[in-house]
């Protein structure tokens, strides 16, 4: 006997699944039912299996906690920022797991006051202390936090389970008093009429998708609410809000491949929602109200996208007159208005871009405007919170793989940045004691793929390092080099980390996202071992050294990549992972199946598509060789990707794989009170956190840290 705990051996229970002329056994299907109690025994045998392979880690989970902990600072401060008549910001406490939020009167600051973020500040409201919410809670999240136009009344909603709905609470910020606690069970977003009277909600049906608005006024039973929109098509999602100047409510109502967009005035509550324009297969569109004006970023002209302009009462497309044209390999993802301003959100060979255009008299762009520079190589630039239309400076957010997330007034007539905050890292991190560049591996078929790379300074391609490999690649989302404090922990440990750009992704335009979904997919995968291929040929990683990480279609992607390329890896972490997609995918009653037929296909109706998710969907195509280490993390209570995914998949692979388990663990932990992001008190997910890079440090080799 060598003393080592015996993994959970999932029973096997005859199910089969039949489509297409094929006829699937799926012995671990029963795994689905959270309610049955063997179940719940099974997941809490994997989270004992788990600790007891992994006790051996916890100083080294420890120090990564530590270094997590004494790299931040904990009592902070975000920049606070003016909407109408006060300054509004949100605090951390040393020891308190969710922020404050506050605000201060304009009165008692004209200026943006500078604040002490030790101290509770003077003429301080808070308006929410999430501490106080989440008291007695395992697990706090908020839907909305949305503060009235008067300033008077603050609607937030709170999520307790992690399933991602929602009870919505109306609190009087001048007696600090719950006075409407009515509506439960919401999902994101509300949206204030003028007088502060209404709130605007949406619901969620069965299958999690938000299908209604509804208008509740305050103090009235739910009963009461009256139901404003409710979209019968079920491969549209919605989604509420008000525009800046708060004159008008605004529902989006979107597919994967077509939008639509409706307004209605906030001054009228009880009015009819007007259509902007009426949908049409394959256009999607997004509108930005400003006065007189509807700016409206669109791909009815170039797929790309581009910026027209229409009168506010616009209802049809025909009324758009184009401002920006489109340009090929230019992804237009937003416009921002302000009285004397336009600010477009591009992003040009996979960075990101901020565009400024200055308007006439008339409301119309004059000229080109100019492009905020940015010196790095590889960086994100965003628009901050900017919620005045009438302002002259807007709020600019700029961060890299070695700059901390940067908070920049932007002058709007010249152009000139002035840096406000910096997030702060102690311990005396330097930005000079590392180094990024940017990559370019060459997929199989020839296209150029983007890789960020970010190691410690000094660090050669010699052939010998450990390195991990990050990847997503789905649903046209862009993982855009950030900064991150946990991810010091492996720099410092001489671990060079990397994010592959894949197609699927959004980084290099619409085509990028288009090259990498449907039938395309399969190049999302093949992408990811190419990174990993262009790593080691470079000399950045050793071949038996290299980590992989992905969540959620992330997760896709990594259990599709050990299929296709086990030996690349020595150690994957698949997030809240989608590896059970085709049994997803054919049952249009789980939530998000039916919405996302337009990014798999839908393999009801189609035997090609059933083919060829069925070529690579990670559950059903495991292989029986040797596969690295592996850890599987969930949620119990996650709504966008079951629980029962992982769990089948580590079921699977235990019974599969050839690799010696002793040496190369492949554990599953689930969080049984979490949804799909996971804990949500920050010491909780420095955690969650410190624990899964402790896993791939030691399965790297690399538990000490360098020396400096």
């Amino acid at each position: 006997m060598t003393g080592r705990p015996t993994p959970p051996s999932a029973a096997h229970v005859d199910t089969v699944r039949s489509h297409h002329g094929e006829d699937v056994d799926d012995p671990f299907e029963w795994l689905r039912d959270k309610d049955d109690p063997d179940v719940i025994a099974h997941l809490e045998a994997e989270n004992a299996y788990t600790r007891a392979r992994t006790e051996h880690l916890a100083p080294l989970q420890d120090a990564v906690f530590a270094e997590i902990k004494g790299r931040t600072q904990e009592t902070d401060l975000s920049v606070p920022v003016r909407h109408r008549d006060w300054w509004y910001y949100a605090r951390t406490i040393e020891g308190e797991q969710y922020a404050v939020h506050g605000r201060i009167a304009v009165g008692v600051a004209p200026d943006r006051p500078e604040l002490d973020p030790g101290l509770a500040p003077e003429g301080e409201e808070v308006l929410l202390d999430g501490n106080r919410e989440a008291a007695g809670e395992e697990f706090f999240s908020l839907g909305a936090f949305d503060v009235s136009p008067a300033g008077d009344r603050l609607a937030y909603a709170v999520d307790t389970t992690g399933d991602e709905r929602f009870d919505l609470r109306v609190k009087d910020l001048a007696s600090g008093e719950v006075i409407d606690d009515a509506v439960r069970g919401i999902g994101y977003g509300t949206a204030w009429s003028t007088a502060g009277d209404h709130l605007f909600y949406t619901r969620v049906d069965e299958a999690w998708r938000p299908f209604q608005v509804w208008r509740h006024e305050v103090g009235t039973p739910a009963e009461q609410d009256v139901l404003v929109h409710q979209e019968d098509d079920e491969r549209f999602w919605m989604g509420i809000g008000a525009s800046r100047d708060d004159r008008h409510v605004i529902l989006w109502l979107g597919s994967k491949n077509t939008s639509e967009c409706r307004l209605l005035d906030a001054e009228d509550p009880t009015g009819e929602l007007r259509v902007v324009a009426p949908r049409e297969e394959g256009v999607e569109y997004d509108v930005e109200p400003a006065g007189e004006h509807l700016w409206v970023v669109h791909n009815r002209a170039h797929r790309d996208f581009e910026l027209a302009v229409a009168p506010i009462g616009a209802t049809s497309a025909q009324e758009w007159s184009t401002v920006v044209p489109g340009e090929d390999g230019v992804r237009m993802s937003g416009v921002e208005a302000f009285a004397g301003h336009l600010v477009l959100s591009l992003r040009r060979e996979g960075l990101t871009q901020l565009q400024v255009l200055p308007l006439s008299g008339h409301g119309r762009p004059v000229g080109s405007g100019y492009q905020v520079p940015v010196e790095e190589e590889v960086y994100s630039i965003e628009t901050g919170a900017n919620p005045t239309f009438e302002a002259s400076t807007v709020q600019v957010q700029l961060e890299s793989m070695v700059t901390p997330r940067s908070v920049y007034d932007l002058d709007l007539a010249t152009g000139g940045l002035t840096l406000v905050k910096r997030q702060p890292v102690l311990g005396g991190y330097d930005p000079a004691d590392y180094q990024q560049q940017r990559l370019w591996a060459t997929a199989p078929d020839g296209t150029p793929v983007p890789i960020s790379l970010v190691s410690r300074r000094g660090l050669e391609p010699d052939g010998s390092h450990p390195g991990m490999l990050y990847g997503y690649g789905s649903y046209e989302i862009s993982v855009d080099p950030y900064f991150s404090i946990s991810r010091l922990s492996y720099l410092d440990r001489g671990v060079v980390y990397a994010v592959a750009h894949v197609r699927g992704g959004g980084e290099m335009g619409r085509g990028w996202y288009e090259d990498g979904r449907m039938e395309l997919k399969n190049n999302t995968f093949t992408d990811f071992v190419a990174c990993a291929e262009h790593l080691v040929d470079t000399g950045w990683v050793a071949p038996d050294r290299l980590a992989a990480e992905g969540r959620s279609a992330g997760g896709l992607l990594m259990g599709a990549v050990l299929n296709l390329a086990p030996e690349k890896f020595r150690v994957v972490h698949a997030g809240v992972a989608f590896v059970d997609a085709l049994t997803t995918i054919l049952n249009p009653a789980l939530p998000l199946t039916v919405g996302e037929w337009e990014e798999w296909g839908n393999p009801l109706e189609s035997a090609d598509i059933y083919a060829l998710m069925r070529s690579y969907t990670p559950y059903e195509n495991i292989r029986p060789v040797g596969y690295p280490a592996i850890l599987a993390t969930t949620g119990l209570n996650d709504t966008r990707v079951f629980f029962v995914e992982p769990a089948k998949w580590v079921a699977r692979l235990r019974e599969t794989v050839t690799s010696d388990q002793e040496e190369r663990p492949i554990l599953l932990k689930t969080e049984m009170v979490a949804g799909h992001g996971g804990r949500t008190g920050r010491y909780d997910a420095w955690r969650e956190a410190s624990f899964e890079i402790a896993f791939v440090l030691d399965q790297l080799g690399a538990t000490t840290p360098l020396l400096r």
